[in-house]
């Protein structure tokens, strides 16, 4: 019996999960333990993430032209994106990140291999492929969002604005989950979806975001 878009999500979402000892910095943040030039650091390297990704998914969106539920679902995701880097703002400004720390600063390379595979999925992965793939990473993500902005607000004395940029991506998103969902169905129905390369570009993202966070634990 064939599955359908909702099984299969479920089921890759389940088998890319990170392993809890996978990100050590987020449990350090909760805490209270993390320092802020940490916070400070992760929202530099954001501030090149951000961008980097918009430009991305607009770039697989213009690829899907046999894809058009992919590219409605890159497109949505490019849109919030842009958003995403306006709630950037006022948690680097809460960290103490003035302009000339901005213009002096130099990007971690362990953080910068996250929107390095996506530029490379954009360049060279099927976008329905990279639907399964980016929509099964975006569940450890979100989760790891959450846990930020709760302990920005109880243990670093945050304000809302400050920690928006980590409630947009901890809040459900049934729009854009159901637009993963329309395209990964098409994808099946299609043939355009292969699974097995979608789950090797999953296990990538998982690799590359574990990355990102050991890199900003091992700073001095």
């Amino acid at each position: 019996m064939a599955r359908t878009a909702t099984e299969l999500l479920e089921t890759t979402t389940a088998k890319l999960a990170p392993d809890p000892q996978a990100n050590p910095l987020v449990p350090l943040i909760a805490r209270g333990e993390a320092s802020r030039d940490t916070l400070a650091t992760l929202a530099l390297e954001q501030r090149w993430v951000i961008p980097a990704d918009r430009r991305a998914f607009l770039h697989l969106a213009q690829r899907a032209t046999e894809e058009p539920e992919a590219a409605a679902f890159f497109e949505m995701l490019a849109d919030g994106e842009a958003l995403a880097g306006q709630h950037l703002e006022p948690f680097a400004a809460a960290c103490g990140i003035d302009e000339a720390r901005t213009r002096a600063y130099e990007p971690l390379p362990g953080c910068q291999a996250y929107p390095s595979y996506v530029a490379w999925l954009a360049l060279n992965a099927s976008p329905t492929d990279t639907v399964l793939a980016i929509t099964a990473n975006f569940s450890a993500w979100g989760g790891y969002c959450a846990t930020i902005a709760q302990s920005l607000r109880i243990n670093y004395g945050f304000r809302d604005d400050a920690c928006a940029f980590f409630d947009f991506f901890a809040q459900p998103a049934p729009e854009l989950d159901e637009r993963a969902t329309a395209a990964i169905q098409a994808g099946l129905d299609t043939g355009f979806l292969n699974e097995e390369r979608a789950n090797g570009y999953g296990r990538l993202l998982q690799s590359y975001e574990s990355l990102f966070w050991l890199t900003l634990l091992q700073l001095p």
